[in-house]
């Protein structure tokens, strides 16, 4: 298999300035662009900065839109700084709040984001956030203050130093961070900006941490600093060979297509392909939308919260190939369950090397490293004019195995989740644009099982880390970064955790909370007792979400009743002003979680 890589260093000074830099990929989408300053005034007002400012310019040559974090005193001068450059700066109410809503702003803008942190606390709170940055695939800076070097080891407030800290995986690059270091001196800006350059430049995601004792930030800055470095990398490719070995199996034989979050650029051509050859396609949770969930062709997602209709296809009509498309494979996306794999394996292809093969180790997998949407282009131009595989297939209906049960009570008058769901469906997924958000737990399992898109980027659930706090603070950044309306679907233990309505109120960002209140941690308490689990207290003190927002200055509206659903939901997308909905819901009626515990159990989870 050929692989083509071009990777370009940086230019020279002079030979940037007489122009904007845009790079473009290999399939013409931008990847990433500087703007050119002035020659003089460039190499003039460098230096008279400090190492600080130096750092923040960077960050703005290098297309940072917005900053967001927790002051303290450590980072005092480089927020100060941060918060008179053209970086719009918002200041929240828990840093893991800021990660989690600089990782959607960041796909709502394509630019990367900043999030900013003081010493000690700080830097912990944020880790969350960083983890699941780097699990979704996001662009983030964290910026974080370190103690001097002379007040280390001597219990400095809130100490950041190798004495208090585990530095290995922190302030060094690892799983948590592509690129980390300490800036000890001005010197180390030119590296450091070559650096994040490059990583900002590769394809995918890129998380890196720049930590800078309080000292550092106000010392003069004595090197001359250049431009940030200029990267331009080709996407990676599979070579003619290989695409024609792919289009001539795929000709042969029956296929299905199973699309993935990693795909969601390559919508269009995932359409052509799937009507061209008349293939099924699936869709992992986080891919939803990026095929047409109304087209015939589409029998569900899969994995977690999903559709039985394609285990159903997967038993009846044995595709003799899966080709899989930008997803993992891991356990919320397939639970690693046999049946998903066909009796030829897969054809697994992927931007990240390391993914084909690592779910199903002992499935025929051919792996192909390649950006998604260029590959599929080439696959397209190899593959016969129509090969229509499922012809003569009656494929499994989705809306028949919507798992939904419909023996359950509803004495007490109580909002059932699966209504509630369906008016979203009606007044916010059918009557706007809103990119709609899910808090993991049963709000997650809800949304994915029963809500249905038809365009890509409007549907985002964290499955890596699925961490709780996510979508409740993420809903900020979705908001800012669209200039629009976004909404997030939580439970009411999310929003006890963590949320950042505050936040909203202080920079009119529209952001929309439907609360899914049943006064208790319910996926637990659901999951606990299908695994056999007896007298867990999962119960929360139940909460007037809408009095909440009220009170930090934003507008909310409680309902106990389904007729008032709908008239509730449109108020919120009416408002211009954050907006909190606070749904008394059934508890009792069981989410679409099966799968979920079945894996579980299989994992030795039971009484």
């Amino acid at each position: 298999m050929n692989f083509k890589s071009i990777h370009e260093t940086a230019k020279p000074l002079g030979r940037l300035l007489d122009k904007n830099i845009a790079l473009e990929s290999s399939n013409g989408s931008s990847i990433f662009s500087l703007p050119a300053p002035n020659k003089q005034a460039v190499e003039s007002e460098f230096t008279q900065l400090r190492v600080g400012e130096a750092l923040v310019k960077i960050l703005e040559d290098m297309g940072v839109l917005y900053a967001f974090g927790v002051s303290g005193g450590g980072i005092g001068p480089l927020w100060a700084t941060l918060n008179s450059s053209s970086i719009e700066l918002m200041h929240f109410r828990h840093e893991s709040g800021a990660a989690f809503a600089a990782i959607e702003a960041y796909f709502t803008t394509g630019r990367p984001v900043v999030v900013f942190t003081t010493t000690g606390p700080g830097i912990t709170n944020v880790l969350t956030g960083v983890l699941a940055a780097r699990g979704e695939g996001a662009k983030v800076i964290l910026l974080s203050a370190a103690t001097p070097a002379g007040n280390r080891g001597r219990w400095a407030c809130q100490e950041t130093s190798h004495h208090t800290m585990p530095f290995s995986g922190i302030f060094t690059s690892g799983p948590l961070f592509n690129y980390a270091t300490i800036i000890e001196t001005g010197e180390e800006l030119p590296e450091i900006s070559r650096r994040l350059a490059q990583g900002l430049a590769q394809p995918g995601g890129f998380v890196a941490h720049i930590s800078i004792p309080t000292k550092v930030q106000t010392a003069p800055l004595t090197t001359q600093l250049l431009i940030p470095a200029v990267f331009s990398q080709s996407l990676p490719t599979a070579s003619e060979e290989v695409v024609a070995q792919c289009a001539k199996l795929l000709s042969e034989e029956s296929f299905g297509i199973w699309a993935g979050f990693g795909a969601r650029h390559a919508a269009e051509e995932i359409r052509k392909l799937a009507e061209k050859t008349g293939a099924t396609v699936m869709t992992s949770p986080r891919g939803k939308g990026i095929f047409p969930e109304n087209h015939p062709q589409y029998i569900g997602v899969t994995g977690f919260s999903g559709h039985e209709s394609v285990l159903t296809y997967m038993h009846e009509q044995h595709p003799q190939r899966l080709l899989v498309l930008g997803t993992r494979l891991g356990e919320p996306s397939s639970f690693w369950s046999p049946v998903m794999v066909p009796t030829n394996g897969f054809i697994h292809v992927d931007i990240d090397p390391e993914v084909p093969g690592a779910a199903y180790p002992l499935a025929p997998t051919l792996s192909i490293h390649s950006e998604i949407k260029v590959f599929l282009k080439a696959l397209l131009q190899h593959l016969p004019q129509r090969l229509n595989w499922s012809a003569n297939s009656i494929l499994p209906s989705l809306e028949s195995y919507t798992n939904i049960p419909t023996n359950i009570p509803h004495e007490n008058g109580l909002v059932r989740p699966n209504i509630l769901i369906d008016a979203i469906q009606r007044v916010i997924v059918e009557k706007s644009d809103a990119v709609v958000m899910a808090e993991a737990g049963n709000s997650f399992a809800w949304a994915t099982h029963l809500l249905r898109f038809q365009q890509p980027h409007r549907y985002r659930i964290s499955t890596g880390v699925g961490a709780m706090g996510h979508a409740v603070t993420g809903v900020v950044g979705a908001a800012l970064g669209r200039k629009g309306k976004a909404v997030a679907i939580v439970g009411d233990g999310a929003m006890l955790m963590n949320n950042e309505i505050s936040t909203a109120v202080k920079f009119e960002i529209p952001a929309v909370w439907i609360v899914l209140n049943d006064g208790r941690y319910n996926m637990c308490a659901q999951g606990m007792a299908l695994q056999g689990f007896k007298g867990v207290d999962t119960e929360i003190p139940m909460a007037d979400f809408a009095m909440v927002a009220r009170a930090m200055g934003g507008e909310g509206i409680r309902v106990h009743r389904e007729p008032d659903i709908e008239a509730a939901l449109e108020k919120a997308m009416a408002s211009t002003v954050p907006f909190v909905v606070d749904v008394i819901i059934e508890p009792n009626q069981p989410a679409p979680i099966g799968s979920r515990i079945k894996s579980l159990i299989s994992q030795g989870a039971k009484q």
